[in-house]
């Protein structure tokens, strides 16, 4: 073995580690859901996101879209259809080319948005509060190695505005 080869990681480390992320994942799953208690009568929660990612990218065509969110066309149309249907998208027929429809959100969509987004940040901020400082900072360092890890780009703290969730910059061909 060569010194300067790095040691493959502890087994019970990585073990221990994947229980950690998995457990901090269900509480975040956990908040997701708690945050649109006042909705769930009438939004998912893959609805939502298609909401937040309308919200964050603008106005999208419909195959954009499901992209975004990883789901067939097919899929994201009754999605559409339901959030058209419940009066939080509009959907627009493009003037210079009458095939092609483009998606937005409406008011009272923009306003599902920010008020769901505002109550996950608010129940996440009060579980941060309850850490020391230095166990704060070092979640951010953590949190910042594993989302670089997973080939997650980093959000700029001034790009979050009102909606903390990522999706901040428009994607080219999606407005």
């Amino acid at each position: 073995m060569r010194e300067h080869e790095e040691a493959e990681p502890d087994t019970d480390d990585i073990e221990a580690v994947t229980r950690a992320v998995l457990t901090a994942s269900r509480l975040l799953v956990a908040i997701s859901a708690r945050s649109l208690a006042t909705v769930e009568d009438t939004i998912t929660l893959p609805q939502f996101r298609m909401l937040v990612v309308l919200s964050t990218r603008g106005p999208s065509k419909l195959v954009a879209l499901a992209d975004q969110l990883g789901v067939q066309p097919s899929t994201a149309m009754r999605m559409v259809d339901r959030l058209i249907a419940s009066g939080l998208v509009n959907r627009r027929i493009n003037p210079d080319n009458r095939r092609e429809t483009s998606l937005s959100l409406t008011s009272e969509g923009e306003r599902v948005v920010e008020d769901v987004t505002s109550r996950r940040r608010q129940e996440v901020t009060a579980v941060l509060r309850r850490l020391e400082p230095a166990q704060r900072q070092a979640l951010v360092e953590a949190l910042d190695a594993f989302t670089a890890a997973g080939s997650e780009p980093a959000l700029d703290a001034s790009a979050l505005g009102p909606h903390p969730l990522g999706w901040a910059d428009p994607v080219e061909g999606t407005r």
